[in-house]
C-alpha cells in the first residue's frame, strides 16, 4: 500500500503534523476545529468568516502559515449525516493529499461524536485506503510516495480492520487491471496458490484434463478456443474449530472474452480483461476471511478461461451437458459466462453449502437497468436476498434486487436441449438469472456485477481511480462476518 493510517488518542490541535484537517458543517466549524482555532487566537474563524466558506459536502479550503496547513473540509449540512459520507470523505482526502502533495496529515475522527469512535474511524480510514489506491506496476517512473495518515482521537482496532479489508479490495483491483496477456487463467491459479500459501487457505486446481474428467462441458467448451488453458480454481477456508456447516462463493473468471464466434465489436472489447472480477472479489474476500478468521468454512470457486477463436472454438448450435446432466443449447457465444458458471455453481451446490453467493460481470441489460454504481441482486430466496442486501448496504456497496420472473423461464426452452444459453433481449438479465438457478441446487444469490466492477472513468467509482473497483469484496466479507 501507498498509504499508512495510525490513529491517536490526541485531539488534531494536540498533534505536530504539518497538515491538519478538520471538518466543516453548515459552515460551521466542528468540536475539534473549534479547539484547533482557539489554539490559533481565532484565526481559523477568521478565515471562514472572510471567505465565508460553507461548501457543498467533499468541498475543501486551506488555511497556511509558514508553521501550518489546516485543510477545510466540508461535510455539507449539520445534520443527517450517514457513515457512507464518512467513508466518501475519506476518499476524497486520500485523493486531494495526492494532489497537494502532503505527506504528513492528521485528520479528526469526522462525526464520531454521532456514530461513535469505533465505527467512524472504520468508515474513515476504509475510505482513506480506498481512495488512496493507484495501479502503476507499467508505468516507467511510478509514484512511491507513501502518505502518512493519523486519525486524531481514532479507535485503533477499526483501523486495523479497515486496512485488511481494503488489502482485499486492492487484490481485487489489481487482479482486473493486470493486462490480459499476463493474467492468463494459469496465471490468476498461480496468484491464487500464492495467496493460499500466505494466508494458510487450502487450494485445489485442475486443469483440462481434470475438467474433461469431472463433466464440466459447459465450461470445457467456452475454454477449448483459446491456446492458454483453462485452470478450475477452489479456495477453502476453514475455522480452527470444526463447522457444521459451510458458505460458498463463485466468482466469474473469464481473463479476457472476445465474444466467440458471436464476436464483440472492439469498442465493446476494450475492458473485457475485467470479465474475471467476479472472481477477483471472490479471492479477495477470501484473502480477508483468512485474516479476520470468521468461525465459519468458506469455500470459493473460480472456473478461470478465455473465449477466444480459433478451429477449436465452440460455436452456435452446439448443445453442451454441464456438470449437473442438464443440455445446453448455444445460441450466443458471447453468452459465455454463464456456461462457465453453470459447471461451477453444479460443482460448489454438490458439496451442499448452506448458502451460495456467486458474483458475475454478466449481462449489459444490467448495466442499462442499474447504471454504472449499483448491481442487480438476484434470488428465489428470499431471506438470504434480505441477508446479502443488509450486508451490502452495512459494507457501503450498492445493490438493487430484481425479480426473478418465473413466466420468463420459458423463454429459455430449447427444442433440442434442456435449456438455451440466452432467450430473448428483453430482461435479459433477469434470463440470466433464471438460467444460473437451473444449475444452482444450493440457497442461491446471484449479483451481476457488470456495472460497478469496472470503471471507465474516476466518476464511476466514488472509491477510487478508474479501472477494476473491486466491488463485491467488502459485501462477502460482511456477509460471512453476519453468518458467523
Amino acid at each position: 500500500m501507498v498509504i499508512r493510517v495510525k490513529t491517536t488518542r490526541r485531539k488534531v490541535f494536540e498533534h505536530e503534523a504539518p497538515a491538519r484537517v478538520v471538518a466543516v458543517l453548515g459552515g460551521q466549524l466542528s468540536e475539534e476545529g473549534r479547539w484547533l482555532d482557539s489554539q490559533m487566537d481565532g484565526a481559523l474563524s477568521k478565515f471562514l468568516k472572510k471567505t465565508r466558506f460553507s461548501g457543498e459536502f467533499g468541498e475543501h479550503a486551506i488555511y497556511a502559515t509558514d508553521e501550518v496547513e489546516v485543510v477545510f473540509f466540508s461535510l455539507g449540512k449539520r445534520r443527517g449525516h450517514t457513515l457512507e459520507q464518512v467513508r466518501a470523505a475519506g476518499v476524497r482526502l486520500a485523493r486531494l493529499a495526492a494532489r497537494l502533495n502532503s505527506r504528513d496529515v492528521v485528520v479528526e475522527n469526522f462525526l464520531a461524536d454521532r456514530f461513535g469512535k469505533k465505527e467512524a474511524s472504520y468508515a474513515l480510514a476504509e475510505g482513506l485506503f480506498l481512495g488512496a489506491y493507484s495501479f502503476d506496476k507499467y508505468k516507467s517512473n511510478p509514484a512511491r510516495l507513501r502518505r502518512n495518515f493519523v486519525i486524531a482521537q481514532g479507535f485503533g482496532p477499526a483501523v486495523d480492520k479497515a486496512r485488511l479489508v481494503s488489502e482485499g479490495v486492492y487484490l481485487a483491483r489489481d487482479l482486473v487491471n493486470e493486462p490480459p496477456n499476463v493474467l492468463t487463467p494459469v496465471e490468476l491459479a498461480r496468484r491464487a496458490e500464492a495467496l493460499a500459501a500466505e494466508a494458510g487457505l487450502e487450494v485445489n486446481v485442475f486443469g483440462p484434463e481434470k475438467i474433461q474428467e469431472l463433466g464440466m462441458g459447459a465450461y470445457w467448451a467456452v475454454a477449448k478456443g483459446s491456446d492458454n488453458e483453462p485452470r478450475f480454481i477452489e479456495l477453502v477456508y476453514k475455522p480452527e474449530e470444526a463447522a457444521a456447516g459451510h458458505l460458498a462463493l463463485v466468482g466469474k473468471g473469464l481473463t479476457f472474452d472476445t465474444g466467440g464466434y458471436s464476436l464483440k465489436p472492439t469498442a465493446s472489447m476494450t475492458t473485457m480483461k475485467g470479465d474475471m472480477a467476479g472472481a477477483a472479489a471472490v479471492i479477495g474476500a477470501m484473502k480477508v476471511i483468512a485474516a479476520l478468521k470468521p468461525p465459519v468454512e468458506v469455500r470459493a470457486y473460480v472456473a478461470a478461461a478465455e473465449n477466444m477463436i480459433s478451429g477449436h472454438a465452440y460455436r452456435v448450435d452446439d448443445v453442451l451437458t454441464a456438470y449437473n446432466g442438464k443440455t445446453i443449447e448455444v445460441l450466443n457465444t458471447d453468452a459465455e459466462g454463464r456456461l462457465t458458471l453453470a459447471d461451477a455453481l453444479a460443482y460448489a451446490s454438490e458439496k451442499k453449502p448452506a448458502a451460495l453467493v456467486e458474483l458475475s460481470t454478466l449481462t449489459g441489460s444490467c448495466v442499462v437497468a442499474l447504471g454504472r454504481q449499483i448491481a442487480g441482486l438476484f434470488s428465489e430466496d428470499e431471506p438470504l436476498a434480505r441477508e446479502l442486501a443488509r450486508a451490502a448496504e452495512e459494507a457501503g456497496e450498492k445493490v438493487w434486487q430484481m425479480p426473478m420472473e418465473p413466466a420468463y423461464k420459458r423463454l429459455l426452452k430449447s427444442e433440442v436441449a434442456d435449456v438455451k444459453n440466452v432467450g430473448s433481449r428483453e430482461g435479459g438479465a433477469i434470463q440470466a438469472a433464471l438460467f444460473l438457478a437451473e444449475f444452482a441446487s444450493a440457497p442461491f444469490v446471484h449479483l451481476d456485477i457488470a456495472g460497478p466492477a469496472f470503471a471507465g472513468n474516476a466518476e464511476d467509482n466514488p472509491n477510487g481511480p478508474a479501472g477494476g473497483t473491486g466491488f463485491g469484496v467488502r459485501t462477502l466479507v460482511r456477509w460471512v462476518e453476519r453468518h458467523a
